[in-house]
């Protein structure tokens, strides 16, 4: 990610970083969790790098990217449920928490990895933020873009081998918004050029 304070992009994330920061600090927990939802090429994983780097409670943060949880191109529900069951669930209760990851060459599950219950933990993926989640979230960010603008990034990141499934994964993002409304279950809204 650029980090020039030129580049709108990288100084609304840094922006947004310090704020969700201080709403982590402010939770006043030694596991807190944090949801960051929004569409594909939105800034959610660049987020999210942020955050780990600025996390503001004594210990290390846990990164999970829904992108290693996603069962193949038509999976952003079940990516979410898998998230839900396997981390948030467990987490909320004090258990340690387990999640496979998606093998994308493979189209099947691969290693498992565990969550401590004692430590904070970051979701990011698009459909994270859901009403089965919201409640097991401390701190919950849409990250909001121009659909144009989150295009553009995510292609130039992913080129072709995203580029034959962008319009199935939109479609699958905008029945996301429309049915669970994560922008009104946020906590914080980011707004990203």
């Amino acid at each position: 990610m650029p980090s020039r304070s030129d580049d709108p992009v990288a100084a609304a994330l840094e922006h947004a970083a310090t704020l969700i920061t201080q709403d982590v600090r402010a939770v006043a927990a030694a596991n807190p969790v944090v949801l960051i939802d929004g569409g594909s090429g939105a800034g959610k994983s660049s987020l999210a790098a942020l955050l780990v780097r600025r996390w503001p409670v004594l210990g290390h943060v846990q990164l999970v990217a829904l992108d290693s949880l996603y069962p193949g191109w038509d999976g952003l529900d079940g990516g979410a449920e898998r998230a839900l069951d396997g981390i948030l669930r467990p987490h909320g209760r004090g258990f340690l928490g387990t999640w496979r990851r998606w093998d994308w060459e493979t189209q099947s599950e691969a290693e498992s990895h565990a969550v401590d219950p004692a430590l904070g933990v970051i979701i990011e993926g698009s459909g994270i933020l859901r009403p089965s989640t919201a409640g097991l979230a401390d701190v919950r960010v849409w990250v909001e873009s121009a659909e144009e603008s989150r295009k553009a990034r995510a292609l130039t990141r992913d080129g072709d081998t995203y580029r034959p499934h962008w319009d199935r994964w939109a479609a699958q993002e905008r029945r996301h918004v429309e049915r669970d409304d994560p922008r009104a279950l946020a906590t914080r809204i980011v707004e990203v050029p």
